[in-house]
């Protein structure tokens, strides 16, 4: 029986793609808003969850049962189920099943499927990440020391950001975009930012921030564990840098459901700092 003692040991790029497989022919079984838009019960992570959330996250849950029959053991954390015991918890599989629900309910393009793999607690013990945009059908990996991919083609570690000529990056993702927060977070943002782009997708902004069409990208409150694990190693693995800067150390926020910080992503440490003090729930 394998046992595998590290997060890579086992298939978990095949897992993601199945997974992927399945949550594509469910939503394209539910084209329509209104097929979309049906309400299921609470999810563990707290938010009202839709069917299609929990018809996707069993999709996922399916495959990770799979592995476990192989002899494979982990523990899954998820938005809708919370933590699932299989059998070890230093291996921990992080699963966000529709990052993006609302644009999903709403026939938006950007939504996605996100997966991370750590053998810790932390972000900074992430090994393996994934993330599928439906929007442009684009695949996010990385594995930890090894570099991203985007569909297959290697990030480049060096792309800078860019800025305007009063020294302001040039276009920054906000997330968590509820319009009071952005109110209050205004004279901030105007002060370091040309431009804002709210995709609705905290893993998709992320994936932006490491293939540098994003300057930088911030969450406007706390995120939870499964929101960010997966994007934050393809931004760091793309040459960015990340923080979580309500926890002690930049990549300390646990791998769990509780909205512990905000995540900022920049393609430089400089970048990082400015956003560092940006009002954040």
């Amino acid at each position: 029986m394998p046992s595998p003692s590290t997060a890579l040991a086992a298939d978990w790029l095949g897992v993601c793609r199945r997974a992927t497989e399945a949550l594509r022919d469910m939503l394209e079984d539910r084209p329509t808003t209104l097929e979309r838009a049906v309400e299921g019960g609470h999810g563990q992570g707290g938010d009202r969850s839709l069917l299609i959330d929990e018809a996707a996250e069993a999709g996922v849950f399916a495959e990770l049962d799979a592995m476990h029959a192989l002899g494979h053991r982990f523990t899954a954390v998820s938005e809708e189920r919370g933590d699932v015991d299989y059998g070890d918890p230093g291996v921990r599989v992080v699963i966000d099943p529709i990052d993006g629900s609302l644009n999903a309910k709403r026939g938006l393009p950007h939504h996605a499927i996100s997966i991370a793999v750590a053998d810790g607690p932390t972000m900074a013990d992430v090994a393996f990440a994934y993330v599928y945009d439906f929007g442009p059908r684009e695949e996010w990996i990385a594995r930890r020391g090894e570099g991203a991919t985007l569909d297959g083609r290697a990030l480049d570690p060096a792309l800078p950001e860019r800025r305007d000529g009063s020294g302001r990056l040039e276009v920054l993702g906000i997330e968590s975009a509820d319009p009071r927060w952005v109110l209050e977070a205004g004279e901030d943002l105007v002060a370091r930012a040309h431009r804002l782009r709210a995709l609705g997708s905290i893993a998709i902004s992320l994936c932006q921030v490491a293939a540098a069409r994003f300057d930088a990208m911030l969450s406007l409150k706390r995120c939870r564990g499964f929101d960010a694990a997966a994007g934050q190693l393809i931004v760091r693995e793309a040459g960015g840098v990340v923080g979580f800067p309500a926890c002690a150390e930049p990549l300390g926020a646990p791998l769990d459901l509780e909205p512990r910080s905000p995540v900022v992503a920049a393609r430089s440490a400089q970048a990082l700092a400015e956003l560092s003090d940006v009002p954040r729930r």
